[in-house]
């Protein structure tokens, strides 16, 4: 199974996602700042696996700590929460996972400091292996959605290299073929950074999945032609009323499904639901360097000079999703989560 993050004596290990499908390079982090950088450049993306690397980034904090008192042990794990915390805006796991570990911190405090850096550590470990419980969990929720010789259109990654192994969206599909269910995954190229076309396809080719890659803009001209029985994608927050941001051109995708009569999926684990905002019009946005746009894989493909708007999720109305495929089962509208 595909493993995008461990532990190991020497600290975290990470595959460097920026350098798929090229080369698989794993690369140990020591320092917390480190692991900041990690997600804030995209080494390791995607909602539960930045959440797991947070995680595993606070205990890296606990460890190295010179402090000498619990009080000062506190401050070096709280600045680390919050310099992990300031990396990236709209994943939801990220500040759930930050949260546990912060109370983690304090409960392992009252007991004295020095129980606190093995106690951090149990704790990422905890988050890691109930992340990929709750990914298989959700994949047998929704192989049960796809039909014998289902065909279906995912985008981005939402797969093992997502999470801690196995995948959401991609986790679904996973459980699918091996159930046999599966005859052809379309796998959307997810422009502008290739999620899809390096990741998720070099998924399907790891597992012998059957795929084929289009671009984003062909989207809508394989469901025309009916060679599409559902979309699933995964989501990075899920607002109490069930719209959910994800990946940019997710909501075009939601639209064509729509209009074609395509069941259109979203596959998250439950700790992506933030019941603490009400709709996606609260959720914050990312906007990521306009080089993403004026180049591809570091060629440049526009003027410099051009003005560029490179949000990276966009929000899929909750009217549009036919159902939300959690670890605790199939949930379906009206959607309420409090």
């Amino acid at each position: 199974m595909i493993s995008p993050i461990r532990w190991s004596d020497d600290g975290l290990m990470l595959l460097d996602q920026r350098r798929l499908p090229v080369e698989q390079v794993e690369r140990a982090y020591t320092d917390w700042r480190d692991v900041a950088d990690a997600i804030r450049t995209l080494a390791v993306r995607g909602a539960p696996a930045i959440g797991v690397a947070a995680a595993f980034g606070v205990a890296l904090a606990a460890r190295a700590s010179r402090a000498h008192d619990g009080d000062g042990l506190l401050a070096d794990v709280e600045e680390a929460v919050k310099g992990l915390a300031a990396t990236r805006p709209t994943a939801v796991n990220l500040f759930w996972a930050l949260e546990r570990m912060r109370r983690a911190a304090l409960a392992s405090a009252a007991l004295g400091a020095a129980t606190v850096p093995a106690r951090l550590l149990a704790e990422a470990q905890a988050i890691l292996a109930e992340d990929l419980a709750a990914n298989r969990a959700l994949g047998a929720h929704g192989a049960a959605l796809v039909p014998a010789g289902g065909r279906v259109l995912t985008h981005c990654n939402a797969g093992a290299l997502a999470t801690a192994g196995y995948g959401t969206a991609v986790g679904m599909i996973r459980a699918a073929h091996e159930r046999g269910l599966l005859r052809l995954v379309w796998v959307d190229e997810t422009r502008p950074v290739m999620q899809g076309s390096r990741l998720t396809a070099w998924e399907m080719v790891q597992e012998g999945i059957p795929h084929r890659l289009i671009a984003d803009v062909a989207a809508a001209f394989v469901m025309g032609r009916g060679e599409v029985d559902l979309v699933v994608t995964g989501a990075d927050r899920i607002a109490a009323n069930g719209d959910t941001a994800n990946k940019i051109g997710t909501y075009g995708l939601a639209v064509l499904a729509r209009h074609h009569g395509i069941p259109f999926y979203v596959a998250a684990p439950f700790s992506t639901i933030d019941p603490s905002i009400a709709t996606g019009a609260s959720i914050v946005i990312e906007e990521r360097d306009a080089a993403e746009v004026r180049g591809v894989a570091g060629r440049q493909t526009a003027p410099l000079e051009s003005p560029v708007f490179n949000p990276a999720f966009d929000v899929t109305p909750a009217e549009l999703i036919t159902a939300i495929v959690t670890e605790r089962g199939v949930l379906r509208p009206p959607y309420a989560f409090a």
